[in-house]
């Protein structure tokens, strides 16, 4: 079965977290509901406790989806990973998650104010130790019920095209994929995602359907500016939107001819004063439900 999601995000940014500070949290959690979809992601608004969190979603009719959760793997050993992890993996069990979401963080750019051009790269040999040690993670995770899907992002080890193959290889059965169509189209400049996530598309559980703006990303290429400096200035948005780079419909057909079973989620964080967080996810979910029913995507 496919469902439906948003990230809270397009109201009230993570990273940045002046955007949408003014925005309530019960607005959140109502234009959610309000636009149809049937779940959202962790932000830095709701609250730590599994229950209250269960709580309050399930008041707006809404599921917990998943949450990011940040690796640091490059610096601590397996089993303190394992230890840091434990209660995030609690607050997905208690709310009925099935994915946990994770990337590698201990040296990201994606929160500072450097050249996005300057993401950190793992030799093949560091990316091979750095994969073992994620699928011994994945293997933690699922025997808990729970697969580990890596969400690659722009600013960390696992950005571009060839280091999501040479992540994939480095890993086993047990660690799958978070498919960012918009990271994916940043990560390689404007490349199409669609042979990405063919390729990969048998150990996706996981998908978000960012939409990218090529203008916005080619002048923060060109002129040196940080990730941040991208997500402020509007290089991400929804499926849909005129102005974005991304075809969705073969990424669906991809999903659709191999099955795949979980969440859809449009996670793409823009400026709520500028751009109508009600407006551009309504948006979003219409033409994803759009496509989906074109390519007999259930």
């Amino acid at each position: 079965m496919i469902l439906y999601g948003t990230n809270p995000i397009a109201w009230a940014n993570d990273d940045d977290q002046t955007l949408g500070a003014h925005i309530p949290t019960e607005q959140i959690l109502k234009e959610t509901s309000d636009i149809g979809f049937d779940g959202i992601e962790n932000g830095h608004r709701w609250p730590n406790d599994p229950e209250e969190l269960k709580q309050l979603l399930g008041s707006y009719c809404l599921k917990f989806i998943s949450g990011w959760y940040s690796l640091n793997l490059l610096t601590h050993s397996v089993e303190a990973e394992k230890k840091a992890i434990q209660p995030h993996l609690d607050k997905l069990k208690h709310n009925g998650c099935s994915v946990c979401i994770a990337c590698e963080t201990s040296n990201t750019i994606q929160g500072s104010d450097a050249d996005i051009s300057g993401s950190p790269v793992l030799s093949a040999e560091a990316m091979k130790d750095f994969g073992a040690r994620v699928e011994e993670l994945a293997a933690f995770c699922a025997q808990q019920g729970i697969d580990l899907v890596y969400h690659h992002h722009m600013g960390t080890v696992v950005e571009t095209p060839a280091e999501i193959d040479a992540f994939m290889a480095a890993t086993g059965p047990a660690t799958k994929l978070l498919f960012d169509a918009g990271h994916c189209y940043f990560g390689s400049n404007g490349g199409d995602p669609a042979p990405v996530l063919e390729k990969h598309a048998g150990r996706v559980r996981h998908f978000h359907a960012k939409n990218v703006r090529p203008s916005v990303m080619k002048e923060i290429r060109d002129t040196g500016k940080s990730f941040m400096d991208g997500v402020r200035a509007g290089v991400f948005t929804v499926p849909g939107d005129e102005d974005g780079g991304v075809d969705f419909e073969p990424l669906l057909q991809i999903l659709r001819d191999t099955d795949y079973q979980g969440w859809i989620v449009i996670e793409a964080e823009q400026d709520p004063e500028v751009r109508n967080p009600f407006q551009y996810q309504s948006l979003g979910l219409e033409t994803l439900k759009q496509i989906a029913g074109k390519v007999n995507l259930t």
